[in-house]
């Protein structure tokens, strides 16, 4: 595993509860041969679900242009501790504390290389900034609207991980002082209120049905909430204003805190496009108001499901 001067390749490595991706990306952020592997979840043991990780790794070192890479950026779900390379995804028990750096190294085919660990919304946010909607701005949000919300920060045109790794986690700051506790330990959280999860379980809650293929189908879900909204569904709108006057109104706290120039938005919830992000801009002007802020821009991410590698890869170059 060696290369040099303007042929080196990273390998890049996107860990999530649901899938393990991999690809080979070029110095200009170009990805290259994607691989992908269902994660190991429900497994007890934390050597088992790694294997999944090491099955994708052997699969990219398969492709001539792994000679070249000269180091491997790990993007990962989260809590993560980037001092101690270790990371405890809420949605993988078995690992908690688990040296994802160290196991990585130590993988023939990486050979002790470099490898680099940052939070999956800090890795998207990387990618954002360095090819995608945040690009050219100094000081960006930019949050992933999933099953959960996470998010990152960029200051000073770096990205800025924290001496952890978990900076800009805006999914926990409390935006409902009397809202539902969370299990993060916390109460009224932003993922409590804006993330997919929330917009079905409060729709559901207040009234709304599904229609459509979504009656039969699995749990009805953010996705199906949005198919109402578009046929004008009122709850379905509801739950959606709800989200974006939650996401607006954290959005601006940071903005205030740090002084933002743009809010990225990317995640599967922002399938549904300017259901979402109309009521957030309306919303953010009244959360918005100091003149600092007033300038603050709304875009939707760039790079979908690629984000997750390409920042991985961004992340090993800083």
């Amino acid at each position: 595993m060696s290369a040099s001067g303007d042929a080196a390749m990273i390998a890049a490595i996107d860990v999530g509860g649901t899938k393990i991706a991999g690809g080979l990306v070029a110095p200009d952020g170009t990805l290259h041969h994607r691989v992908e592997h269902p994660t190991r979840a429900r497994a007890a043991d934390p050597a088992e679900v790694f294997l999944t990780v090491a099955e994708v790794v052997a699969e990219l070192a398969e492709d001539p242009r792994w000679a070249r890479v000269d180091r491997v950026g790990v993007g990962s779900a989260g809590p993560v501790d980037i001092v101690k390379g270790t990371v405890s995804p809420v949605n993988i028990s078995a690992w908690r504390g688990f040296p994802l750096v160290g196991e990585i190294r130590a993988l023939p085919q990486v050979a002790g290389a470099p490898v680099a660990l940052g939070g999956d919304a800090v890795a998207m946010t990387a990618a954002e900034h360095w090819r995608g909607a945040a690009r050219g701005f100094a000081n960006a949000l930019c949050l992933v609207v999933s099953t959960g919300v996470g998010a990152g920060l960029v200051l000073d045109g770096r990205v800025y991980p924290g001496p952890t790794g978990n900076a800009g986690h805006l999914g926990h700051i409390t935006v409902d002082l009397d809202g539902e506790p969370c299990p993060c330990g916390s109460r009224g959280c932003l993922e409590r209120v804006a993330s997919g999860t929330a917009i079905a379980t409060w729709a559901l809650r207040e009234g709304w049905r599904p229609t459509g293929d979504a009656v039969t189908g699995p749990a009805p879900d953010a996705a199906a909430v949005a198919a109402s909204a578009r046929e004008g569904d009122p709850i379905a709108l509801a739950a959606f204003d709800r989200a974006a006057r939650a996401l607006a109104a954290g959005i601006a706290a940071t903005a205030t805190l740090v002084e933002l120039d743009v809010a990225v938005l990317g995640g599967g919830v922002l399938r549904a496009g300017e259901l979402l992000l109309a009521p957030l801009r309306r919303h953010l002007e009244s959360y918005a108001t100091l003149p600092f802020t007033r300038h603050l821009t709304v875009r939707a991410a760039e790079l979908g499901t690629d984000a997750g590698l390409i920042g991985a890869a961004a992340l090993a170059l800083d």
